[in-house]
């Protein structure tokens, strides 16, 4: 029983970084990831990436749309059948063909030509010398990606880093002098204020539409269950503007016309406008960019806690009946333990304090404690105020990434698999000799827009040479690619049993 219902009990990570969701029905998660910081949380299955739609009725919104309008651009997304036809399957059935009578061959006859885009979105120009700010979910998985500005001028856009925890990506294209938006503090919006949304809904481009802040701090599941967010951050900004897909990556700007979200998913049963709309904070937005610029890679820091959202009643309930406890619903968080190297734990905090306030901002859920981790680094210091035993205190945390450590990291100080995207997990002797295999690794934890994920390669699929040597652990990955750069080549079997040799540039 008590294993039943820790399968009912999903995990949320409290990252640097945590992503978009949306809100539906609700049902349990579970949620499985390295990181340290974990909360339980439920996820919505009415949800789907869509782009915000986001409004503005103040005294002039002509003003804001003129501004906003050249700054929001058309973003196509090309991809190879490989990898927009990739899917997760078990392991055993690599082997067995195609189960559904040649149903692969025909979805691959249906997939588009490589001269049409797989996708589109939208983006934002941040900056004169085409810097450009977007989604993870509208960059992922393509080969080449279409930049068009709304004077239909056309480039091919370079991506210069992505991070799924956020659903942000950062792109750029050769050019000065174009329009772009300001980052807006997003600390300082209310709910009730008038807003406008503009993006490239179904295909028309140059939308603009308008409505309110309905709500803020919004966790709604969705990064976890359709982005594969590893560390998702959810706190997002709801408006009731109308926005269908096409609106990701859009703007939401306020009657002024300056960036205060980035359009990201939309609350839907049918996968169109019903009603709601989710954008990413521009200040989670624009320290997700600012490090990718500098650093090249997304820095995290770490609490180092698991936690439960006590605002969430049938989650307290479900950690009562597991743990055997009588833990009332209410507001804040609440630490139910410590992962490996946690500054929280070394900071004084123990099991069954509650997180009220991170630097005397108020802590009423795990949306809350995710953005206010979300948006600081390893080394970074927090002021926590927990409650234990009816008493107030407060203590200084210093943050850390997942290995412990304090200090920023470039993509030079990565490892081989953080390069590449990907972890390995090898093949029994038993499989290899079942299937006829003299080598192999099973890919796990795929990074979206990865560069394995690039080639087509998603969890469960088998590698099974690396630049033309054989692999049968990750250690053997490793010491191939460790140090090597230039052109790699992969050689690894699809979810149907055919084999590819496919090959990326190492990072």
């Amino acid at each position: 029983m008590k294993s039943t219902l820790k399968k009912l009990l999903p995990f949320a990570v409290v990252g640097v970084i945590s992503g978009a969701t949306t809100v539906g029905g609700l049902q349990y998660l579970n949620h499985d990831s390295n990181s340290t910081d974990q909360s339980y949380f439920t996820k919505a299955s009415n949800v789907s990436f869509a782009g915000m739609n986001s409004s503005a009725v103040g005294d002039d919104f002509v003003k804001a749309a003129k501004t906003t309008v050249p700054a929001v651009v058309t973003i196509k997304n090309y991809q190879s059948r490989s990898t927009s036809r990739a899917s997760e399957q078990d392991m055993f059935d690599f082997f067995f063909g195609d189960p559904f009578g040649g149903r692969n061959q025909q979805r691959q006859k249906q997939q588009a030509p490589d001269n049409m885009p797989s996708g589109m979105g939208s983006g934002v120009i941040i900056s004169p010398d085409g810097y450009i700010i977007s989604n993870n979910h509208v960059v992922a998985g393509a080969n080449k990606l279409e930049v068009v500005l709304s004077n239909k001028k056309s480039y091919i856009a370079t991506l210069v880093g992505t991070d799924p925890n956020t659903d942000i990506s950062l792109l750029k294209i050769e050019e000065k002098g174009l329009p772009y938006l300001n980052f807006a503090n997003s600390d300082n919006i209310e709910v009730g204020q008038w807003v406008l949304a503009v993006g490239n809904p179904l295909g028309l481009n140059s939308t603009v539409t308008a409505g309110i802040v309905s709500a803020k701090g919004r966790g709604i599941g969705i990064l976890s269950s359709q982005g594969k967010a590893a560390n998702p951050i959810e706190s997002f900004i709801q408006t009731d503007a109308a926005i269908n897909p096409g609106n990701s990556g859009g703007a939401l700007v306020n009657t002024n016309g300056d960036l205060i979200g980035i359009n990201s998913a939309i609350q839907s049963t049918t996968g169109y406008y019903q009603g709601y709309g989710f954008a990413v904070p521009s200040n989670l937005a624009r320290k997700i960019v600012e490090d990718i610029k500098k650093f090249g890679i997304v820095q995290r820091g770490f609490l180092g806690v698991t936690s439960l959202d006590l605002s969430n009643d049938q989650l307290v309930a479900a950690y009562n009946k597991q743990e055997k406890t009588n833990i009332k619903a209410g507001s804040g968080v609440l630490v139910t333990g410590f992962g490996e190297n946690s500054g929280a734990e070394d900071a004084g905090l123990k099991k069954g304090d509650v997180i009220t306030k991170i630097d005397n901002v108020a802590i009423t859920d795990f949306a809350d404690l995710s953005v206010a981790v979300g948006s600081k680094r390893p080394g970074d210091k927090v002021q926590v105020t927990y409650a234990r035993n009816g008493k107030e205190n407060t203590t200084t945390v210093t943050l850390r990434d997942q290995k412990g450590g304090t200090s920023t990291r470039t993509k030079a100080d990565l490892s081989v698999t953080e390069k590449i995207g990907a972890e390995f997990e090898p093949l029994s002797e038993r499989f290899k000799t079942d299937y006829g295999l003299n080598s192999g690794v099973v890919a796990k934890n795929v990074t979206e827009g990865s560069e394995i994920a690039k080639i087509g390669i998603v969890d469960n699929y088998i590698v099974i040479e690396i630049n033309g040597k054989p692999v049968n652990s990750q250690k053997d990955v490793e010491k191939i690619l460790d140090r090597y750069s230039g052109n790699v080549s992969v050689k690894f079997v699809d979810a149907y049993g055919q084999i590819y040799t496919r090959g990326f540039k190492m990072p």
